[in-house]
């Protein structure tokens, strides 16, 4: 018997200085680790294989760069002594034709509800099916 599971979107953060977008692209995979919020590892434990991520740059460029997928459900983060902390292996990184920053998710409607805006210290987040074809599309509008 098949098992019929909507697919969820979410959004996670980092610091271009700590790990970046065109560092995911040359490895192609990596473990999503050292997330020590509580919200936060809550999420990582929802996420499924074949999940979509939106790959946010934090700090000074505050910007969607990319997508990628969860290739590996929750494990234990390698990065901690603690076993209740998380990680998700992700991979499969797909390039945007344009960037999304804050200031334009900010600016549009409808990603008023988004997470992004209202928790903006969350590393990861889950986001709507709308929120998320939004930033698609935004992302996808030829650049002026």
């Amino acid at each position: 018997m098949f098992e019929i599971r909507a697919m969820n979107y979410w959004l996670v953060k980092s610091d271009p200085e700590s790990y970046s977008w065109e560092q995911m692209l040359k490895d192609k995979s990596t473990i999503w680790d050292g997330v020590r919020n509580y919200q936060a590892r809550n999420y990582l434990s929802q996420m499924k294989k074949g999940d979509t991520i939106l790959f946010y740059h934090s700090g000074k460029e505050k910007s969607i760069v990319g997508i990628i997928s969860v290739i590996e459900e929750s494990i234990p983060d390698p990065t901690s002594s603690d076993t209740s902390w998380l990680a998700v292996r992700v991979g499969k990184p797909e390039q945007l034709k344009n960037t999304v920053s804050f200031q334009t998710i900010k600016d549009n409607p409808k990603l008023k509800d988004m997470a992004l805006l209202k928790q903006s210290r969350l590393s990861v987040m889950l986001l709507t099916k709308i929120e998320y074809d939004t930033i698609l599309k935004l992302a996808n509008a030829p650049t002026k």
